[in-house]
C-alpha cells in the first residue's frame, strides 16, 4: 500500500483533482460540508467530464453540513449525471436528524482513496503557506490571529486494496440515504438493528500503482449504532501502547473522563503527550469544553498547545515511530456516538514521519499553555469551562 500525507489544502484538492481526472470506472465522493464556492464548481466540472468519459460518479453530502449550497449547484450536479444523495435531511425524526455523517470520502476506482479532515470548500482548499506569505502580518497578532478563509487541515491518500475497503464504507452511508446498489457492494447494507454488515468488496479493475512505501492499515468505521466502541477500543489501545510519544491534533477536544486518564497513565510512563487544539475556533463552545479538561491534564503532565495562524481542523494522532491514525472523527461525544465517521490507523514509518513532522511544524505556530499561565487565568474562564463540559455529551 502506498501512502501520502498532505498539510496543505492546495496540494492536497490538486491531488484529488489529478485523481478524479484520471477515472476510467468510477469516483466515490463522501463529504460533511459541501459548498458551492469555486471548490465546489471545480468538483463539479471534474465530475462532468467523468461522466462524459463513462465513469459511474456518486455523491452522498450530509444534509445540515451542506445546507448552505444552493438548489442550482445540486441541479448542475444532477444534470451532468453525478447520482446525488443528501444524509438524513431535517425531518420530524429528531434522532435521526441529529445523527450526522461526518466521513470525508474520495474513492477513484476502488484502487485509489482519500481520506482525512478537509470537507468541500473553499477554506479546506487554500493554502496556509502562501497566505503567510502574503498576509504576514496576522502572524504579528496573538488571540486575533484567525484566518477565516483558510483552515489548518489534513489529508491522506491511500493506494491499493484498502481503497476497495473505503468503498465498502462509502456503500453503506450510500444506501442509508437511498442511493441504489454499488456493483460488487450489493450485499453492504446500513443495518438497522446495529449489526455489522457482511460484504465482500471486490474491486474493479485497476490501473497499476507503484508503491512509495509498504505499509499496513485499519479502518476505523463508525456509525449510530455501530462502530463506535470498536473505534474507541483501538484509540485506547494506540494510547496505551505508547512508549515513547502519543501527539494528539483535535479541533473538538471533549472526550470521556476516561481518555483523560489514559493519558495521565501515559505520562506516568514516561511517554510525552502533547494535545494541539485551537487557539481560534469556529465553534467556540467545543473550546470552552476543552478548557473544561485543561486543570487535569495539565496536572497530569499532558502539555497543551493552542495553534495561532488559523482555525484548527485536523484530527491526527503519533504514537511512537510507527503508528500515526488520521480521519474526521473528533474527540468529542458527537463523534463517538452520533456521527457517521471514518479515520485509519496505519502503522507506517513514512507516513507517522510525515504526520509527526507536520504536528512539529504546527506547534512553531503555537502557544504553550503552561500550567502556571493557566492558574492566572480568570476564575469565570475555569468555572465556564467546567459548566460547559458537564454537558460535553450534548455538543
Amino acid at each position: 500500500m502506498a501512502t501520502r500525507h498532505y498539510a496543505d489544502g492546495e496540494e492536497a484538492t490538486a491531488a484529488v483533482a489529478a485523481a478524479i481526472a484520471s477515472a476510467r470506472h468510477e469516483v466515490l465522493v463522501e463529504t460533511y460540508i459541501l459548498r458551492d464556492d469555486r471548490i465546489g464548481m471545480a468538483l463539479v466540472d471534474l465530475l462532468r467530464a467523468a461522466v462524459a468519459r463513462g465513469v459511474r460518479c456518486c455523491l452522498l453530502a450530509d444534509a445540515v453540513g451542506s445546507w448552505g449550497a444552493r438548489r442550482a449547484f445540486w441541479r448542475a450536479l444532477t444534470d451532468a449525471g453525478v447520482s446525488v444523495r443528501r444524509f438524513h435531511p431535517l425531518s420530524l425524526d429528531l434522532i435521526n436528524s441529529f445523527r450526522r455523517d461526518h466521513r470525508k470520502l474520495v474513492i477513484v476506482d476502488r484502487s485509489v482513496a482519500f481520506t482525512g479532515g478537509m470537507n468541500i470548500g473553499a477554506e479546506y482548499g487554500s493554502s496556509l503557506a502562501r497566505e503567510r506569505r502574503t498576509r504576514w502580518w496576522r502572524r504579528l497578532r496573538t488571540l486575533d490571529a484567525e484566518h477565516p478563509d483558510t483552515f489548518r487541515d489534513v489529508l491522506i491518500r491511500l493506494d491499493g486494496p484498502i481503497a476497495a475497503q473505503l468503498a465498502s464504507v462509502f456503500a453503506e452511508g450510500w444506501h442509508r440515504a437511498g442511493g441504489g446498489a454499488l456493483p460488487a457492494l450489493e450485499a453492504v447494507t446500513w443495518a438497522e438493528d446495529g449489526g455489522d454488515y457482511h460484504g465482500a468488496p471486490v474491486p474493479v479493475p485497476l490501473r497499476t500503482v507503484t508503491a512509495e512505501s509498504r505499509a499496513d492499515a485499519l479502518i476505523l468505521d463508525a456509525r449510530p449504532g455501530r462502530g463506535q466502541p470498536e473505534t474507541i477500543a483501538v484509540l485506547a489501545a494506540a494510547l496505551g501502547a505508547a512508549r515513547v510519544r502519543a501527539w494528539i491534533t483535535t479541533p473538538y477536544f471533549a472526550p470521556p473522563t476516561a481518555a483523560l486518564r489514559l493519558m495521565a497513565d501515559a505520562v506516568r510512563r514516561g511517554v510525552d503527550v502533547r494535545l494541539l487544539l485551537p487557539g481560534i475556533s469556529d465553534v467556540p463552545v467545543m473550546t470552552w469544553a476543552a478548557h473544561g479538561a485543561y486543570s487535569v491534564l495539565l496536572a497530569s503532565g499532558v502539555r497543551i498547545y493552542e495553534y495561532q495562524p488559523a482555525v484548527l481542523h485536523a484530527k491526527s494522532l503519533v504514537v511512537d515511530d510507527t503508528v500515526s491514525i488520521v480521519g474526521s472523527a473528533n474527540l468529542d461525544y458527537r463523534s463517538f456516538w452520533f456521527n457517521a465517521e471514518c479515520s485509519v490507523l496505519v502503522l507506517d514509518a513514512v507516513l507517522t514521519g510525515a504526520v509527526a513532522q507536520a504536528f512539529r511544524d504546527d506547534l512553531a505556530d503555537a502557544r504553550e499553555v503552561t500550567r502556571a499561565e493557566w492558574q492566572r487565568v480568570p476564575w469565570w474562564v475555569k468555572v465556564r469551562g467546567r459548566v460547559v463540559r458537564l454537558g460535553r455529551w450534548a455538543l
